[in-house]
C-alpha cells in the first residue's frame, strides 16, 4: 500500500517549497511557495517522533551543507539526502548520518548523456543498497526523460521498464519527481504513476502535484498500491491548506508496511 515519505528541502540554507521547473540559474524566474522559520533539525526532529522512516533531505542548489548535515544529525540513519552527491563525496554523507544517498546529475555527463561507468563507480563506493537513483523527469515526446541540473536539462535517459530494469541491480530504491507539476498542487501526473506502478522491481518514491487526499489516494489508485508519495507545498507544516501533517502520519499507522522498505 502506498505510504506517506516526507521530505526536507533545502533552498539557500533554509526549509523551503519551490516550484521546481522555475529552479534555475536566473534568480528572477524562482517561484517559493514557502519558507520556514524552523531549522531543518526541527523537522527532522518531527520526523523521527512520528518514526517516519524514508524521507529525503534534498539540496536545491550550494550553500545548503551544513543545513543538510544539522538535519542529519538530529536524526541519524532515519533520512536519506540527495543533492550534488558524487562518488567521492556520497561517503562522507553516510558517515553524517544518510541511511541512503540518492543521485541524479552525477550519472551523466554534462551533454546528458548517461553514464553506466559512474553507476558502477558510485555503487562500488556505497554498495547498492544504500544508493537511491533520482530518475526526476520531464515530460517529452518520448514520454518522460530524466532531467538533471535542478531538473533544467534533459537527459537521453527515458524512463522506461528496461531502464527500470537496467539500473535497478544497482540501487536499493528511485525517487521520482514529475518536475512539470512540482509544486503546483494542482494534482498528479497520473499516466506516469500509472506506467511506474506496473513495475514493481524496486520500492519507488512519487512526488509532484500532490495538493489533497483525494491526490494520495489517486497515487495508491494508479499505482496498484506500488508507489509510496511524498508531500511538499500542499502540507500544513510547509504553509500549505490540503493536507495536514498529522493525518499522514495516521494514514502510515493504518498502512501494512511493505517488505523491503525502508
Amino acid at each position: 500500500m502506498t505510504r506517506f515519505r516526507p521530505c526536507i528541502d533545502l533552498h539557500d540554507g533554509a526549509v523551503k517549497q519551490i516550484v521546481g521547473g522555475t529552479l534555475g540559474d536566473d534568480a528572477a524566474a524562482l517561484r517559493t511557495n514557502f519558507v520556514s522559520s524552523e531549522s531543518p533539525a526541527s523537522f527532522a526532529e518531527r520526523y523521527r517522533a512520528d518514526n517516519l522512516r524514508g524521507g529525503h533531505v534534498i539540496k536545491l542548489g550550494q550553500g545548503n551543507d551544513a543545513a543538510a548535515r544539522e538535519a542529519l544529525a538530529a536524526w541519524p540513519g532515519g533520512l536519506q539526502v540527495g543533492g550534488g552527491i558524487t562518488a567521492e563525496t556520497a561517503e562522507d554523507w553516510l558517515e553524517a548520518g544518510a541511511s541512503h544517498v540518492i543521485v541524479t546529475s552525477w550519472l551523466f555527463g554534462a551533454d546528458g548523456t548517461f553514464s553506466e561507468r559512474r553507476l558502477r563507480e558510485l555503487e562500488r563506493q556505497v554498495g547498492a543498497g544504500r544508493l537511491v537513483l533520482d530518475l526526476s523527469c520531464r515530460r517529452t515526446a518520448h514520454g518522460w526523460s530524466v532531467a538533471m541540473n535542478r531538473w533544467q536539462t534533459l537527459t537521453n535517459l527515458d524512463i522506461t521498464y528496461s531502464t527500470l530494469d537496467l539500473l535497478a541491480e544497482r540501487c536499493a530504491e528511485f525517487l521520482i519527481h514529475a518536475a512539470d507539476v512540482e509544486g503546483l498542487c494542482a494534482g498528479i501526473d497520473t499516466p506516469l504513476v500509472e506506467l511506474l506502478g506496473g513495475w514493481r522491481g524496486r520500492p519507488m518514491t512519487y512526488a509532484g502535484g500532490v495538493a489533497a487526499m483525494d491526490d494520495i489516494l489517486a497515487v495508491e489508485t494508479a499505482s496498484g498500491g506500488a508507489l509510496d508519495v511524498t508531500v511538499g507545498s500542499a502540507l500544513d507544516i510547509f504553509g500549505g491548506t490540503g493536507l495536514e501533517y498529522a493525518g499522514l502520519v495516521e494514514w502510515n499507522r493504518r498502512q501494512p508496511r511493505k517488505q523491503g522498505r525502508s
